[in-house]
């Protein structure tokens, strides 16, 4: 399998931290879609700047919104209904919002310019033809997420028809603490981001969710010990991941490879070999 030889990558060496924690910028993601900065010198609030009241009005929209009326993109962003009916008509003008109806859409402006986005097209191409292998060996749902702020974020997800539609999603976002790819990136990243996932808290989605942090940490000293995560229902019942950090030339994590099962039929130990040796190729191919 060919991939591209470099990515850009810039992240951090595994074996940085306990295991049980991670720090921004850990991986090649890192921020790639940057919060708030620092308070402007002068004091000036960024929320009054022209972005800072566009940036509520884009975000209002989750993944499952099609169109959104204007009276909730008011109640969604804060915003006054006079700004946000300026705004949104100059984002319809610039193609980064549509309208429907009445309604607005998010805009084909905005699915372009995310293409643009080198560092995470470089390595999209690089992980796709090692995971349309695991799918072909597995017949199972296949992802790889990297990571941001206190969430992973998945680059690509591939899938039989028999596979997982739910739950997760390309461009979608899930919490670093209770899924197997985020598993994976929290254990080989340093203590910092372990100090923040449960500053941030440790809600639960399912009844078997790990909300210890002494439980979460053990796991996370196993998971650094053992180099792959199982995570098994606790994001959605009936359904388990095994995943294992993929590591650029072996030394800057990247991110996370992982199978996605019914429990039932979910091959661990059969898989483990399989999911390794790709991520191995993939780190090759970003050295």
């Amino acid at each position: 399998m060919k991939a591209p030889a470099e990515a850009g990558v810039a992240g951090h060496r595994p074996g940085s931290g306990s295991g049980s924690g991670s720090g921004s910028g850990s991986v090649l993601s890192a921020h790639s879609v940057p919060g708030p900065g620092p308070e402007p010198a002068d004091g000036c609030d960024p929320m009054n700047s022209v972005l800072g009241k566009v940036r509520p009005i884009l975000e209002a929209f989750t993944s499952d919104d099609a169109a959104l009326s204007l009276a909730e993109l008011v109640r969604r962003s804060g915003a006054a209904k006079a700004t946000v009916h300026r705004l949104a008509g100059e984002l319809v003008t610039w193609g980064l919002l549509e309208r429907e109806g009445c309604d607005y859409r998010l805009g084909l402006r905005l699915f372009e310019l995310g293409q643009r986005v080198h560092r995470q097209r470089i390595l999209r191409e690089a992980v796709q033809p090692y995971m349309e292998d695991l799918l072909l060996i597995t017949r199972e749902t296949i992802h790889f997420a990297i990571h941001d702020s206190l969430d992973v974020v998945y680059l690509d997800k591939i899938f039989p028809h028999r596979g997982l539609n739910a739950e997760s999603r390309v461009a979608g976002r899930l919490p670093l603490y209770c899924t197997g790819t985020g598993k994976a990136i929290l254990a080989h990243s340093p203590p910092s981001l372990f100090v923040d996932v449960v500053r941030g808290g440790l809600k639960p989605l399912t009844r078997h969710t790990v909300v210890s942090p002494g439980r979460l940490r053990a796991q996370l000293d196993r998971i650094r010990e053992e180099g792959i995560a199982l995570e098994s229902e606790e994001i959605r019942l009936g359904y388990a991941s095994l995943a294992v950090p993929v590591f650029a030339g072996g030394t800057t994590l990247v991110g996370a490879l992982s199978i996605t099962a019914p429990t039932y039929r979910m091959d661990a130990a059969g898989h483990a070999t399989a999911l390794r040796t790709a991520a191995l190729g993939i780190g090759r191919s970003l050295a």
